[in-house]
């Protein structure tokens, strides 16, 4: 039987973003309101899951409810949005945290390959790229997002703000078949603000509560609670502008 990977996470995709933001509608616009649940269980025996549609719809309404916390962590954040619709429709960190969600609900299911697939869907579109396996709290924003990163063994707190160009990342690997199940990147508390191009490397790094990272700062060890990180250096200069430049 042929069967198309990505195809079948654009349709779990589509179908759960219909019931989240849709009044809770369980149907395909396209296929009818029967159609996603045989598909979704017909999938989930195609890659060798023992998943259902029951188990899996069972699950959305607590997804739902933090994803309202994100919504409002978006809205109450950000001056430029206008409304809530806004966010949900054109905002692409949150279009990547929304399939993050699900993604996420189907790693730890043990789905294999869909929910690596929904997230490389919406790393295509967003540029996001957010490893389902990560462990990510409640009021969740990115904002902008280009370029954000955030690996496997990440484990993110409630309420963190991160900006565009953010690595949660592993430090280089050697041996890197040796590190699968091994805990390589950093540990988030909680009401963190990591700011634009800031890199924070390596499992055995935690950043405490309350902790502002500034922009394009580089760290693999951990921080105390209630600090404030910088990037300190003045290696740049000022000069007259040529009048031909």
């Amino acid at each position: 039987m042929n069967f198309d990977y990505k195809e079948a996470a654009k349709r779990i995709i589509h179908w759960t973003n219909n019931y989240f933001w849709r009044s809770g509608c369980l149907h395909d616009e396209d296929l009818g309101p029967c159609d996603f649940p045989c598909f979704f269980n017909k999938a989930m025996k195609v890659v060798g899951s023992e998943l259902t549609f029951k188990e899996f719809e069972e699950e959305l309404p607590p997804i739902k409810f933090t994803l309202d916390t994100d919504l409002d962590a978006a809205y109450n954040g950000d001056p430029a949005a206008k409304s809530k619709e806004e966010i949900i429709v054109s905002y692409p960190g949150f279009y990547a945290i929304c399939i993050y969600r699900v993604a996420h609900l189907l790693f730890e299911k043990k789905v294999p390959v869909l929910p690596r697939m929904m997230s490389e869907i919406a790393h295509s579109s967003t540029g996001i790229d957010i490893h389902p396996g990560a462990k990510i709290g409640r009021r969740f924003f990115i904002d902008h997002g280009t370029g954000v990163v955030i690996g496997e063994t990440a484990v993110v707190g409630d309420n963190v703000r991160i900006y565009q160009g953010v690595t949660l990342g592993a430090k280089s690997l050697v041996h890197a078949s040796e590190l699968r199940n091994v805990k390589r990147h950093p540990t988030i508390g909680n009401n963190v603000i990591i700011y634009s191009g800031a890199s924070i490397l390596g499992g055995d790094t935690v950043i405490g509560n309350n902790v502002i990272i500034g922009s394009n700062v580089f760290i693999t060890f951990s921080v105390e609670d209630d600090k404030i990180v910088r990037f300190t250096s003045k290696n740049y200069s000022i000069e007259d502008r040529r009048k031909d430049s």
